[in-house]
């Protein structure tokens, strides 16, 4: 098993105060994360660091701007009361049989949905993803296709290193089966349901 899991596509940090985070990531790493974009539809913005080979980190909290939003945000952001490692999703070759074999081992991920962003040049960047897993954890993976389009690991500048992922979970042994079914890979061990995140820059490290 490798630090980063098979078929990873990003780690997702949620935060209380974006300006907080980033400056709390700077300061640790060395590295200044870049400004991703809004999610009109989410009532979020994020800021990104690639780590290469494909995957990247997306630190996501309230946008501020967006003061007509009156929605549930997803990832537990309106509930959140610092930062910390939330998610992550993975690219299968084929979404949706990854969801039939995801329904397979007792999880339903929901089926694709249409998502967007517009990145901070105005372009719109789309996609579909799961999100409405009934084993809410952030353990187990969402899924996405990006259908083509160029994926913000390729796109974002700045970088960090993705040491390591691991989680901890009351059943890893109901979990670690799913996630193989899903074709991902993933330390699990027994604890409390919970994902750990460590990065580092030039100037160190942090874990989240």
């Amino acid at each position: 098993m490798t630090n980063t899991p098979a078929l990873l596509d990003h780690v997702v940090v949620v935060t209380n105060d974006l300006d907080t985070a980033v400056e709390q990531i700077a300061k640790a790493t060395g590295v200044t994360l870049e400004p991703g974009g809004v999610h009109p539809s989410f009532g979020t913005r994020n800021y990104l660091a690639s780590f290469g080979s494909g995957a990247y980190l997306e630190v996501i909290g309230v946008d501020r701007e967006n003061t007509g939003y009156t929605g549930t945000r997803p990832f537990g952001i309106d509930d959140a009361t610092g930062t910390f490692a939330a998610t992550w999703a993975i690219t299968p070759q084929d979404i949706e049989a990854a969801v039939v074999a995801s329904r397979a081992h007792g999880v339903d991920p929901g089926e694709p949905e249409p998502k967007s962003r517009r990145r901070p040049d105005g372009s719109l960047l789309e996609w579909k993803l799961t999100h409405s897993f009934s084993e809410p954890s952030g353990v187990v993976p969402f899924m996405l296709d990006w259908e083509g389009a160029t994926t913000p690991a390729e796109t974002t500048t700045a970088t960090l290193k993705l040491v390591q992922l691991t989680a901890s979970h009351p059943e890893p042994e109901t979990v670690v089966p799913l996630l193989r079914a899903l074709g991902t890979d993933l330390n699990v061990k027994h604890g409390p349901a919970k994902l750990e995140v460590t990065l580092e820059g030039p100037a160190g490290r942090i874990t989240l």
